[in-house]
């Protein structure tokens, strides 16, 4: 991304969100946008894959806090009547909050390492020295977020999945040059190659991106068919992505350097995965703990008996010991989730009465004969002295 887009691309509008959005809902904008303009959801749509790549673009600045924070601080200063050559605009009235310990000094050095505001500042005031621009050092490219949905096993013991992903990357055809294949860029004779064109205001000298070249340093005159000149084209390809066991609903999974491409030899930037899990029928997790709600009748639980449960790679049997309580949970060591890391949980079996909707007149009669063998026992007794106690 050329210096000069950080001031004339409106990337808050792009998203459709406000200046002061949140990360969220910046992040939240983005996800919903990247669905609707997906190349895969809109075929044949070129619009919507420009759409779609300016979605991309804009997230990758707004996306991260860092050249979110500068891109802000460039807008105030070039934009909107702020801080350009030949006049001081609001930049001495409290307008800006720019530190200028980022341009003399460790702090532009600093900040000239994330490559965004720096690009557009370097050499402001003649104080950066040397001959390199800043817009011509290798960046890295922005990263890329995509999401893949699995079902509740393959969470757990981990799977590889193909990933089908259509984002920007660096041009097949031009090797991301610009150019057409078998011609060359060469040097902007406006700029000889810096990237930036200086002007003299009294005792000042400032910088500002060249307008020929758009701060690249170079001109291309005979563009790439296939990326029109911008070294990047947009691209399907399929990875396979390796999903570890236990890994959580919504996590995050990064593949380094599978992002969009590097500018200038940079390296290019991070692909994350967001994994959704589909919910089991029976299964539940608590951590590493595998759940499951076991039914049992009130006789099994006031005499006791042996159950047959089953666990996601077998099944194990449970001894209930005679007056087990409705809700009580039995542990069964080692059959949860095995992590990478070594550790291994558990699965936790929870007892459920379970009561018949319907019984036969046998049933009932048993059932009666019961209540009546246990008319003196009180199966509340905390509660009822409780009554009586405010009765009296």
């Amino acid at each position: 991304m050329s210096a000069r887009d950080w001031i004339d691309k409106d990337f808050y509008h792009e998203l459709g969100v406000s200046s002061d959005a949140s990360d969220a809902d910046i992040k939240k904008a983005y996800r919903k946008l990247a669905r609707e303009l997906h190349p895969d959801a809109n075929p044949g749509n070129s619009q919507a894959e420009a759409r779609f790549k300016a979605v991309s673009e804009a997230y990758g600045v707004l996306g991260d806090p860092e050249k979110r924070k500068q891109y802000d601080e460039a807008r105030r200063l070039f934009g909107s009547g702020g801080f350009r050559p030949g006049g001081f605009g609001g930049f001495g009235t409290g307008g800006s909050t720019f530190d200028f310990g980022d341009i003399f000094g460790s702090g532009g050095q600093q900040a000239g390492a994330s490559g965004g505001i720096s690009d557009l500042l370097g050499n402001l005031f003649g104080r950066r020295g040397g001959t390199a621009s800043a817009t011509n050092r290798p960046r890295r490219g922005a990263d890329v977020e995509t999401e893949v949905r699995i079902d509740f096993v393959e969470a757990v013991k981990g799977a590889t999945v193909p990933l089908r992903l259509s984002s920007p990357s660096t041009c097949g055809t031009c090797h991301g040059s610009g150019a057409k294949p078998g011609t060359t860029p060469r040097t902007c004779p406006t700029c000889s190659g810096a990237g930036l064109v200086s002007r003299s205001q009294g005792a000042f000298a400032f910088s500002e991106p060249c307008r020929d070249c758009r701060g690249t340093g170079r001109i291309v005159d005979d563009p790439c068919a296939e990326c029109g000149g911008d070294g990047v084209s947009t691209r399907t390809r399929t990875l396979t992505v390796r999903i570890p066991a236990g890994v959580n609903d919504d996590q995050r999974i990064r593949l380094a350097e599978q992002g969009e491409p590097g500018q200038n030899g940079g390296h290019a930037g991070d692909l994350y995965v967001r994994v959704h899990v589909t919910p089991h029928a029976i299964f539940g997790r608590s951590g590493n703990d595998l759940t499951i709600k076991v039914p049992v009748t009130f006789p099994e639980l006031a005499l006791g008996t042996t159950l047959t449960v089953p666990t996601l790679d077998d099944k194990v049997s449970l001894r209930v010991a005679p007056g087990t309580s409705s809700g009580r949970v039995l542990r069964v060591r080692g059959k949860g989730i095995s992590r990478r890391d070594g550790q291994t949980g558990d699965l936790l079996v929870t007892l459920q009465v379970a009561v018949p909707s319907n019984m036969d007149d046998k049933a009932k009669k048993a059932l009666e004969d019961y209540l009546a063998a246990t008319a003196g026992h009180d199966p509340r007794p905390d509660l009822t002295a409780m009554l009586q106690q405010r009765s009296e």
